[in-house]
């Protein structure tokens, strides 16, 4: 490090030298990312995640590079202490690289060597920038390479984002699970095609967006599986050069031991390092999630619509006004923003797919859009589950008499009469119902078809809406 003012510190690395802020953790590498890599206005601290991540990895590699005699016990403690200290929250501002950047994440990788490496030598009583005490890649990148070190971050980052994910999904299955028991006695017309089908219960049709969260739940914890194989030790390719023997199981327990996550070594690391095949997968799940939770929102803003010229079957808890114009005027708010964050989880899902199948030989150049894009959809879409949970299903109300009234006035009731007086006199009386806005039931007793008792029993709300032995 050559001296300067009191502002600024001298670093150099291969193409120059380069002024530092002289309070700044981050050196040189982190320097020339920040003038190659203006793109999002989101740095690295914007993922706290990945930061935590990248200092599990870099205390696990000290470990067991200081049990192989790679790295002198003092520098590893101060390593470890460093990354310890990065992980209860401290120093996460100083991660300040763009989270898209080229280089297949290796300012990520230097970022965090350079932050680590500089609180490290203030713990050994030295000043930032004495890289002859403890240097950002001869000891804290020891035994690593970004291509190793980057997508195990990355995978660990995303398993911590994902269990957030999850108890977000699980509010809001269980929110919905509620409103189906709250509902399970109000009788409405279900429909196909947006036109009228027969009878079903509002309980029913809330139940399915239980029902539809509790198997997307299932999902995104067997995606979440598969990204717990890593590929730490394979350093550049894979061929695990410059690393000991036992370094990549040794590392792998120390990770573990750290993240109390159950971690696998990929049995083929070259393969593990150029694959991205595991993001795909939980970007494929993620879009899954979105699709159906954006049918739900539909579901709901078309249930709620009216109030007087919709079907109004439902309310939704009023948010803001909805017009600056229309006087009274309130909008289903809370089901549009979670559509809108759906249709940027489907975008993401492209754009991992691309990334990764542009992927080339030994490594996939484009992980960290890859990284970005993942880490966002599963942030937005938890924040999407809260909102959708807090702000509007468990607010939810049912138009009760409207819907029962609806349904002892439609001609959908006809297709329950099928089995007692057949299709073509159930198609007779549904045209006339339609024609004349006659109730079914007066016209199945006008025409003598049935007895009152029978329809009765045949109308019946639990007979309607769930299978029935039928007594001819």
């Amino acid at each position: 490090m050559a001296k300067a003012g009191s502002d600024v510190r001298i670093e150099k690395d291969l193409l120059g030298e380069k002024k530092i802020p002289a309070d700044a953790y981050w050196g040189v590498h982190t320097s020339r990312a920040l003038d190659n890599y203006q793109i999002t206005g989101f740095a690295l601290s914007n993922a706290p995640e990945l930061v935590n991540a990248l200092a599990a990895v870099k205390w696990a590699c000290a470990r067991a590079n200081a049990d192989l005699d790679v790295l002198p016990s003092h520098l590893a403690d101060a390593i470890v202490k460093a990354c310890k200290e990065i992980r209860q929250g401290k120093l996460h501002d100083q991660f300040v690289v763009d989270v898209i950047q080229g280089g297949a994440g290796t300012s990520t990788n230097m970022n965090a060597n350079e932050v680590i490496a500089n609180r490290a030598i203030e713990i050994l009583g030295g000043q930032k920038g004495d890289y002859k005490l403890l240097h950002p890649i001869e000891h804290v990148n020891a035994s690593q390479s970004t291509n190793d070190v980057y997508p195990t971050a990355v995978k660990l980052g995303l398993i911590t984002a994902l269990a957030s994910l999850l108890d977000a999904m699980e509010e809001l299955r269980d929110a919905f699970g509620e409103k189906a028991f709250e509902f399970r006695k109000i009788l409405k017309i279900g429909r196909t095609q947006l036109q009228d089908a027969v009878p079903m219960t509002l309980g029913q049709e809330f139940s399915t967006f239980s029902t539809m969260l509790t198997e997307d739940i299932a999902r995104v914890k067997e995606a979440t599986s598969l990204i717990q194989e890593i590929n730490l030790g394979a350093t550049a390719i894979g061929t695990g050069i410059n690393t000991d023997p036992e370094y990549a199981a040794r590392a792998r327990h120390y990770l573990e031991e750290i993240t109390q996550l159950g971690l696998i070594t990929a049995e083929n690391l070259v393969e593990a390092t150029q694959d991205t095949g595991a993001f795909v997968q939980l970007s494929g799940v993620l879009k899954r999630v979105a699709v159906k939770l954006s049918k739900t929102c539909n579901d709901l803003r078309l249930l709620s619509s009216g109030p007087q010229a919709g079907l109004n079957e439902i309310n939704l808890p009023p948010r803001a006004a909805g017009s600056s114009i229309m006087p009274g005027k309130v909008n289903p708010v809370i089901p549009e923003v979670v559509n809108q964050v759906a249709f940027e989880v489907i975008g993401n899902d492209i754009t991992v797919t691309m990334a990764s199948e542009a992927g080339q030989l030994q490594l996939n150049a484009f992980e960290p859009i890859i990284a970005w894009s993942l880490f966002k959809s599963i942030h937005h879409l938890t924040a999407a589950c809260r909102t959708l949970t807090k702000n509007c299903v468990l607010g939810i109300s049912a138009n009760e008499s409207l819907l029962r009234a609806r349904v002892e006035e439609s001609a959908s009731l006809a297709t329950s009469l099928n089995p007692y007086i057949g299709y073509d006199q159930a198609s007779e009386i549904a045209k006339t119902a339609l024609k004349t806005g006659r109730k079914v039931a007066d016209l199945v007793l006008e025409k003598g078809l049935l007895s009152e008792q029978q329809l009765t029993e045949i109308l019946r709300p639990e007979v309607l809406t769930q299978p029935r032995r039928i007594k001819l």
